[in-house]
């Protein structure tokens, strides 16, 4: 029994070695293999660095068009100068403002006389005024009536009253009587009444 004992040692020795032969095999193996791995270039890269590979691109976005504003709506307005019955009832109401101031001084110095003495100074001088006034009146009067675009409900009063201005100076320079001056002035009065209502239904005024 005893002598099996250095058999089997040395089988076990022998089998120790075989098995130390065997794992410097592995190793020297792997080194290779490791150095092999090394020599290799790195093929990694970054995305999109492949050649002909494009990188990523932004997505485009149509240009935004400015958001308009609100557009300014022109207002219609009796106010503005523009407006045909605005620019002649302003120039007729002018005419009768002269118109009345000098009249007025003619009409004062004869007042309550039938037969006026026109040879009186202060009768003369005032029918000079007078009759100047009117006359300047009459002509603004046409002018007004005149204006293109005017509404004719306008336009024919004033061109009524015009005519009249110019029939009274034409009997304040014949010396016509305070009667028939006064019929005149009446007529003329009348004119003016009707030019004025017609400027205010346009919404303006004379």
């Amino acid at each position: 029994m005893g002598a099996l004992r250095p058999n089997c040692y040395r089988l076990t020795e022998e089998s120790l070695r075989s098995t130390q032969v065997y794992e410097h095999g592995i190793a020297a193996l792997l080194v290779v293999f490791g150095i092999g791995f090394a020599a290799m270039p790195c093929a990694t890269a970054e995305p999109g660095d492949e050649a002909g590979a494009p990188g990523p691109v932004a997505p485009q976005l149509p240009p935004v068009a400015p958001v308009a504003g609100p557009v300014p709506v022109p207002v219609a307005s009796t106010d503005d100068p523009g407006v045909p019955a605005v620019t002649a009832c302003s120039a007729f109401a002018n005419a009768l403002d002269s118109a009345s101031t000098f009249y007025g001084d003619f009409a004062d110095s004869i007042e309550g006389v039938e037969r006026p003495d026109y040879g009186d100074p202060t009768i003369s001088t005032t029918n000079t005024s007078g009759r100047t006034a009117l006359r300047e009146a009459a002509a603004s009067a046409l002018n007004a009536a005149g204006t293109p675009g005017l509404s004719p409900d306008i336009a024919n009063p004033m061109r009524s009253w015009s005519f009249g201005a110019t029939k009274l100076l034409l009997k304040m320079g014949l010396r016509s009587g305070g009667q028939s001056l006064n019929d005149t002035a009446t007529q003329l009065n009348n004119d003016a009444t009707n030019a004025q209502m017609a400027c205010a239904a346009a919404g303006t005024h004379a």
